[in-house]
């Protein structure tokens, strides 16, 4: 990663960050570059069994050895643990990536998203009104638009049909985040992430589960008969964009929900920004260069669209370009290549 865009903080020690789900796929990287420009990171993680803990603790133990990294194992679903964690550290940031995650997942499980992505972020919104926190930066997804047909998706677009619980928690996080700001002043950026891939990724996403399945000589099955896209965007990207959003604190004259710039809330310091890759493909074109990658052709099974699929994300991020200079770099071609490096790696295959 290209670490010269990040500004080292070593004039101001003090800087605390509290990181959620800092065991997490983003929580992980993002620690790690967060480390190297001297912050000091507090971590949280409940460690659940969603998937691998063993992947989880690895993670862990790529950032244990820095001086400037503390790591509790607490669920943010527990308000008093929460509650005593924000009196103690006095946090200057807090950046809430902990959620259950999954689409599919959120099917079968829906309670497990009820705990952690509401009841959860709320008492984090609580405990930042509290503590005064100066800015909360929150994780959404690209799953809010939902049914929308319009691409690409625009922070400006309506996102109240959503085709998921996971999608309609993360829409519910944005309104609670807002009602916070606008009746506290409390400073809020929420980001939707587009399909994020690379090393230590996900073991439920399609990059580990076809790399899995195609080295193992297994079939894979891919929705909607091939014709799904995606905005696949590399890790890397995503962290030097969420840097740039530490650096870049909401101000009351910067409110931001732009259609809804004549009600009155202008004075609100909340952002909502897309983050990906602004370059949607066909994951049969993934596929291909994966098999390319991996030197092994995979055996496909097509079957038909999944309940709470969308068929295409596209993500429009001319405000994140123009607000934070934040533009992705790393073509599918390295990023994939990168990934299945560390795949090879990490796995021994």
């Amino acid at each position: 990663m290209d670490t010269s865009q990040i500004i080292s903080h070593k004039s101001n020690d003090s800087k605390k960050i509290l990181v959620t789900g800092v065991a997490g796929f983003i929580g992980f990287h993002l620690t790690q570059q967060l480390l190297k420009a001297d912050f000091e990171v507090i971590g949280i993680d409940n460690l659940n069994d969603y998937y691998d803990v063993s992947l989880k603790q690895d993670r862990l133990k790529q950032l244990e050895d820095h001086s400037n990294f503390i790591f509790y194992k607490l669920n943010i679903a527990d308000r008093l643990a929460v509650e005593d964690l924000f009196l103690e550290k006095n946090f200057d940031t807090v950046i809430n990536l902990a959620a259950q995650a999954g689409v599919r997942y959120s099917l079968k499980n829906p309670h497990a998203y009820v705990d952690s992505n509401l009841v959860g972020f709320a008492n984090i919104l609580e405990s930042c009104r509290q503590s005064k926190v100066n800015h909360l930066i929150c994780a959404s997804s690209s799953s809010v638009y939902g049914a929308n047909t319009k691409i690409p998706f625009s922070t400006n677009d309506n996102v109240d049909h959503p085709i998921s619980l996971y999608a309609a928690t993360k829409k519910s996080n944005e309104l609670m985040a807002y009602s916070y700001s606008h009746l506290y002043s409390l400073p809020v950026t929420c980001l939707r992430f587009f399909t994020v891939y690379g090393p230590w990724g996900r073991p439920d996403m399609a990059p580990m589960l076809f790399t899995k399945a195609i080295l193992a000589g297994e079939p894979i099955n891919i929705f909607n008969y091939g014709k799904m896209q995606r905005d696949f965007t590399y890790i890397d990207d995503i962290v030097i964009g969420l840097i740039q959003v530490v650096k870049n604190v909401p101000q009351l004259s910067q409110g931001l929900i732009k259609n809804d710039s004549q009600s009155g809330h202008n004075n609100t310091p909340y952002r909502v920004y897309n983050i990906g890759n602004n370059q949607p493909v066909e994951l049969m074109y993934f596929i291909e260069i994966l098999e390319n990658c991996l030197g092994v052709k995979a055996n496909k099974i097509f079957l038909p669209i999944q309940s709470g699929d969308l068929p295409i994300t596209y993500a429009d991020i001319e405000d994140l370009e123009k607000d934070m200079g934040f533009k992705p770099n790393t073509s599918l071609e390295i990023g994939i290549d990168k990934f299945v490096s560390w795949y090879r790696s990490y796995y021994q295959v």
